[in-house]
């Protein structure tokens, strides 16, 4: 019973250590195989097979140390498709992988560069044509949609569509209201091409009121007025740099300031002036 009790453990030492050595051999087995079948797979257009014996050949490197180019050339063509495939999220994700691996390469490097730069341009076009969500949209994969602090290029378009909506806003209410020299100060304000083309009939009215305007002073003076006193621009200045100091803007400023003065604002011609 003593010597069976002592042959006990050698015999599962044994069992383990047949069990280890089947366990390396197999995985040595599988390592060797592995960069035929990668080749094979990515010479055949598998891709996503190429991938993954590329992930479980570099699991098993600890076993022969071996990184054949083939690793970055699956994750390489991979990329290239889902770009052709209109597939910009994946293919940019794969392309990251694949630039900061040891299969990357400097032209890989620059390949990621070039693809986010063209989204940003794509981006920048639907922007120019009035499509901010489209826009946003392709900005999405590389993460300039949006930041917490703001400072990604997706931040910067909704802060440059939302001022020119509000001086179209702006321009539209100051029309209702008659007030055809404060509505074309905010028109004048109006930047980009999408609002300017969508507020081109606002400004042709506008227009037109302001021509009318400027006739029926010619008239008057036509008829013998006396033209008014242009107020002092040393004290006119003042006033307004007065009002600036509030906070408004520079329009609200000159005709508060006119006011000030006891005078009125006087369209003549291409220029404004205060007199009384």
């Amino acid at each position: 019973m003593a010597i069976r009790r002592h042959r006990l453990p050698r015999f599962w030492l044994a069992l383990t250590l047949g069990l280890v050595a089947a366990g390396v051999g197999g995985a040595w087995w599988w390592e060797s195989q592995l960069p035929r079948r990668l080749g094979r797979a990515a010479n055949e257009g598998r891709f996503d097979d190429c991938i993954r014996y590329s992930d479980q050949l570099a699991s098993l490197r600890w076993l022969s140390g071996r990184a054949p180019a083939e690793q970055g050339r699956c994750r390489r063509a991979k990329a290239e498709q889902l770009w052709r495939q209109q597939k910009p999220e994946e293919a940019l994700k794969l392309q990251l992988l694949l630039a900061n691996s040891a299969a990357g390469t400097e032209a890989d490097r620059q390949q990621l560069l070039a693809w986010q730069q063209d989204l940003k341009d794509r981006a920048l076009s639907r922007f120019q044509q009035g499509d901010l969500e489209g826009a946003l949209a392709l900005l999405k994969p590389m993460g300039e949609h949006h930041r917490p602090d703001g400072s990604a290029l997706g931040d910067n378009l909704r802060e440059f569509w939302a001022r020119n909506q509000l001086q179209q806003q702006r321009a539209v209410k100051l029309a209702g209201e008659k007030r055809w020299w404060e509505a074309l100060d905010a028109l004048n304000r109006i930047d980009h091409p999408w609002w300017t083309t969508a507020t081109a009939p606002l400004r042709q009215q506008v227009d037109q009121a302001i021509v009318g305007l400027r006739s029926k002073e010619q008239e008057h003076h036509s008829h013998g007025d006396q033209p008014l006193d242009s107020v002092p621009i040393a004290s006119l200045d003042a006033a307004v740099q007065r009002q600036l100091a509030t906070g408004v803007d520079e329009w609200t400023a000159f005709t508060k300031a006119c006011a000030e003065m006891g005078g009125r604002v006087v369209e003549s011609g291409p220029e404004t002036t205060c007199r009384r």
